[in-house]
């Protein structure tokens, strides 16, 4: 089906309409992963984005059941070149566009996504429709005003409390949009989860005998979750603390720094972060459209990203507490910073 994308700035392009055959609004970014493209769409991290990939053919090894990183997709688009029509793989259950349909998400094809790319670099993130209409100025205008992201973290959290078992530390969990390959990563090491919704008070957590908090990665802008902000305010100090993306925003605020929105975010598997306490280099995988501005007097920069100098990691040995901003559980990426697990169970037991 013949479509159109429509930016924020004016701009519009001409395409096809592939996947869910309908119209959506959503945030503009891109990433600049070779693959994963199926991990990409099942991360909740996504919630609420249009997603361009800048690698022009995507769906070539097709989509199985074993590597989703959560239960369905949570994107609100999908830009591409060009799809695989013939994907080759023996572990291929189905196609992307398949996965697309079933999934209900609107996709997008035949653009120049490495033009949107440079876009969005120079202008930075920004709304887009994807119609299959003629659209007047009025009633884009008021796709535009309509999309609101801000209940994101609502929508891809777990809706109740559930265990993993493990004979190891007991570790609870809060859930703003967890990837399933930090609970892997977590399991592997034998440790006891307890996963809590993400408006769970600090007093139902607390009631668990918990030897560490665990905070994980979602969507959305940190500063929005000023409940989620205090609750945690509760157990510093209390509990030993270790966070990933936006559980790493979550606890700046909570020690009193901020955050700010980038303009155009992080999002691939090449991006070069520095351990400064190891004094190496490693790349990352990453997916985030905000970082921290303002470094809380209590904790010391560990990490930094060495494409913009932005801080990808902090710590504070007296209250037990590590963050990162980066994905060490990887899925996709490379798998480089898998140690950081250890690391933060080293935080957990003192």
């Amino acid at each position: 089906m013949k479509g159109k994308l429509i930016l924020e700035n004016g701009m519009s392009f001409e395409g096809k309409i592939f996947g869910e055959l309908g119209e959506t609004v959503g945030e503009l970014v891109f990433n600049t992963g070779m693959t994963g493209y199926q991990e990409l769409l099942t991360d909740p991290s996504y919630c609420g984005q249009i997603v361009v990939m800048t690698y022009p053919m995507i769906g070539n090894y097709g989509i199985n059941l074993e590597d989703m990183e959560s239960s369905k997709i949570h994107l609100k688009g999908f830009v591409i070149k060009e799809d695989a029509k013939l994907p080759n793989n023996f572990r291929c259950e189905m196609t992307l566009d398949g996965f697309l349909r079933q999934n209900k998400v609107v996709a997008f094809k035949g653009v120049d996504t490495r033009q949107l790319t440079k876009i969005i670099r120079e202008e930075g993130a920004m709304r887009a429709i994807i119609t299959s209409q003629d659209l007047t100025q009025k009633e884009i205008d008021e796709h535009f005003e309509k999309f609101c992201n801000k209940d994101a973290v609502s929508k891809v959290s777990t809706k109740e409390i559930y265990e993993i078992p493990g004979t190891g530390k007991r570790i609870g969990v809060m859930d703003f949009g967890i990837k399933r390959n930090i609970l892997r990563s977590f399991k592997k090491r034998d440790c006891h989860m307890v996963v809590f919704p993400w408006n769970t008070t600090a007093e139902e957590i607390m009631k668990y005998d918990l030897d560490g908090l665990f905070l994980s990665n979602g969507p959305g802008d940190p500063a929005d979750l000023t409940e989620v902000i205090n609750e945690i305010k509760k157990m510093i100090g209390k509990l030993p603390i270790v966070a990933i993306c936006l559980g790493h925003q979550l606890l700046a605020w909570a020690l009193g720094g901020s955050t700010t929105k980038l303009k155009y975010g992080h999002r691939g598997c090449n991006h070069p972060v520095k351990d400064l306490e190891k004094n190496k280099i490693f790349i990352t995988s990453q997916n985030h459209g905000y970082v921290v501005d303002n470094v809380p007097e209590a904790m010391k920069v560990t990490h930094i990203n060495l494409n913009d100098n932005s801080i990808e990691g902090m710590k504070s040995s007296e209250l037990k507490i590590m963050c990162v901003q980066y994905h060490p559980e990887a899925w996709p990426g490379p798998s480089d910073s898998d140690y950081l697990f250890d690391d933060f169970l080293q935080v957990i037991e003192g």
